[in-house]
């Protein structure tokens, strides 16, 4: 190990504190503010029959990406291969679940139920929607293309927030494309292929 390199686990134990922590300011804040954020998160089947349908569209565009030939798009998973998958390639999972559970829940509590609803009063709509979306994919600034990236799912998750009136369905989605683009980058790109195995097993 690299005296550079952090202990094994130590990535997760950061992620789950991080993201566990967006969602107690995002309950603190709500109170704070007098925002009704426990009761956007009503479990009903019908947010949780959206949110699982919706979630399609951003793995769709997830596998189209990752094999479009647009430079851009191919240099953007480059760009995670080499920096964010590397991350949590040791986490399991469980650990992976339970990351994305928490940044489901504490990002979307933060960004489109506390400030989204905040700065819907004095900006409107529409605005509050597009500087909640560009500060939702500076957050999760990694290079330009990839807070783009996150900017447009922000957005995305934004409009669902306001066309369902629930953070449940857009917590959804949030959840389940991490818990799914996460697994599929850490664990089923690192396997080898067949070609590659039975050149190994032949050598």
């Amino acid at each position: 190990m690299r005296r550079d390199s952090p202990p094994p686990g130590f990535i997760t134990r950061l992620a789950i504190i991080i993201e566990g922590g967006l969602v107690v300011i995002a309950v603190l804040l709500s109170l704070l503010l007098g925002l009704p954020l426990l009761d956007q998160v009503w479990p009903t089947v019908s947010a949780v029959f959206w949110g699982v349908l919706l979630t399609v569209p951003l793995l769709a565009g997830l596998w189209a990406s990752k094999r479009s030939r647009w430079r851009v798009l191919a240099n953007l998973f480059d760009e995670i291969e080499q920096t964010v998958v590397p991350l949590f390639a040791d986490t399991s999972v469980a650990g992976l679940a339970l990351i994305s559970l928490l940044a489901g829940a504490g990002e979307e509590a933060l960004f489109r139920g506390v400030v989204q609803s905040v700065l819907t009063g004095p900006l409107g709509t529409a605005l509050a929607l597009v500087v909640t979306s560009t500060a939702f994919g500076l957050l999760h600034y990694v290079t330009r293309t990839y807070a783009i990236m996150a900017g447009v799912i922000g957005l995305y998750l934004g409009v669902l927030a306001l066309a369902f009136n629930s953070l449940l369905v857009p917590m959804i989605v949030h959840a389940l494309y991490d818990f799914v683009a996460l697994a599929y980058l850490t664990k089923a790109t690192s396997l080898p292929s067949r070609g590659h195995t039975a050149q190994v097993n032949n050598s």
